[in-house]
């Protein structure tokens, strides 16, 4: 293990707002022996969450900042290859937060699951089987308690998270609307994810489009985005309704954040509910929720799209294009291992 050289990425600067390519610096290190009660994984796959930009503010918000010259935090896929740990033997593969590197060594607090489903791709344990996935379905399941009949509007209809709740919730039998950026992307909603309807925020007919989809009121708003796109949409809560703040793609810094309309008054009149969802709150529950997700992706009822970029290398800028909508699906580091 002594000749090992792991390549990684380090955080180099702070940024504000969303981080960029030069905020981080390739390196290289040598694998250190393992200890006894730990074991090595070689990643094969590093995951690009948008959550990384709250990751790396100097303000910490549900986790404490990447520190500077730290590796890059993100979960990560791969195989053990060594092991002085009990619970662990080479050839387990294993999801966690083992960082933006080739290799990790670790005790076993950093994984989240060993990965059972040997007859499926790894690196769906990074996305409608790892934490985009088990967003969804518990938002949908257990915070929004989507039920039959229901309307459910979802922004950031495309991506890893909003697609899978689309589809779940067409699973718990609602009516799903999902909101997305171009005409591409719309036409994926419609036609691969199976969403009722979908429409283009971009379009300068974008709150017409909405009030003609959403006659009668939204029972669910899953929402990723804030911003815009969430004022439009509150508009329409039907009595009840629930609204589940999953993330603020739109917002870029929140040092100098939008101003926009209130929502207490909405709540208010349609005696709607609003909360906040933290995955990691249902930890206990995982085995669980990615027994029925692979069941789902396994008969062809949750459908998925990747973006795999082939090369460490493209993990600095992969942050910053996925703010900009240039991924068509779940955005995954694809490793290759050259060096022994």
């Amino acid at each position: 293990m002594t000749n090992r050289i792991n390549r990684q990425i380090i955080l180099v600067s702070r940024p504000l707002g969303i981080p960029q390519a030069e905020h981080f610096q390739q390196i290289t290190s040598a694998v250190p022996e393992l200890r006894v009660g730990e074991f090595l994984v070689r990643n094969e796959y590093l995951s690009v969450e948008p959550a990384m930009r709250g990751w790396v503010n100097a303000v910490a918000n549900y986790s404490s900042p990447v520190g500077i010259g730290e590796v890059m935090r993100s979960f990560s896929a791969g195989q053990v290859i060594a092991s002085r740990h009990p619970d662990y033997d080479e050839g387990d593969n294993v999801m966690g937060m083992l960082g933006w590197q080739e290799y990790a060594v670790t005790d076993g607090r950093t994984i989240r699951r060993k990965v059972r489903e040997h007859d499926l791709p790894l690196s769906l344990s990074l996305g409608v089987l790892g934490i985009n996935g088990l967003t969804a379905y518990f938002s949908v399941t257990e915070a929004a308690q989507a039920k039959p009949g229901d309307t459910l509007v979802v922004s950031t209809a495309a991506g890893a998270v909003g697609s899978a709740v689309g589809q779940i919730a067409k699973l718990a039998g609602c009516r799903t609307i999902g909101i997305t950026g171009g005409e591409e992307k719309v036409a994926l909603c419609r036609d691969y994810f199976g969403f009722d309807t979908a429409i283009d925020y971009k379009s300068p007919d974008f709150e017409t489009d909405l009030s003609l989809v959403c006659t009668n009121g939204v029972n669910v708003y899953h929402d990723n985005t804030s911003g815009p796109i969430s004022d439009a949409v509150l508009k329409h809560i039907a009595k009840g309704a629930r609204i589940v703040i999953c993330g603020t793609a739109s917002v870029a810094n929140w040092e100098n954040s939008p101003t926009g309309p209130r929502v207490e008054r909405h709540l208010l009149t349609q005696a709607a509910r609003m909360q906040g969802f933290l995955v990691w709150d249902y930890e206990h529950r995982y085995e669980e929720a990615v027994s029925r997700l692979a069941a789902w992706v396994r008969d062809g009822s949750l459908r998925y799209r990747e973006e795999i970029l082939d090369g460490i290398e493209h993990a600095p800028g992969s942050i910053a294009s996925l703010y900009l909508g240039q991924n068509t699906g779940k955005r995954l580091i694809r490793l290759h291992h050259d060096r022994v």
